[in-house]
């Protein structure tokens, strides 16, 4: 699928942000910004900051955490995957597909 904006194209219900999401992304640790800016999803400057601070209160060191992050990704974009296999749903091409079982 073409990407429409940098949003991407998935199906995962989107959040309004309030505030400054360019200071907040200014604002986290280099190695979490770096994490950030190449991520497949649109994660939140605030969402991954919490993270982060709970993970290093935890005692987890920068690459725990990031590795952390890249888990709660792959989770997130195989529920994605997954809602767009649902049986009821056409194909963009309105072609019909067999279910693999």
């Amino acid at each position: 699928m073409a990407r429409r904006s940098n949003l991407g194209a998935t199906g995962l219900h989107r959040r309004a942000r309030a505030g400054d999401p360019m200071g907040a992304f200014d604002a986290l640790p280099a190695p979490l910004r770096r994490w950030l800016a190449e991520a497949a999803l649109p994660w939140s400057p605030a969402s991954c900051r919490r993270i982060w601070t709970r993970a290093r209160a935890e005692g987890a060191s920068p690459e725990d955490i990031l590795e952390r992050l890249d888990r709660a990704e792959r989770t997130t974009l195989s529920r994605d995957r997954q809602a767009r296999r649902l049986p009821n749903a056409l194909p963009l091409n309105d072609t019909p597909v067999r279910l693999r079982r």
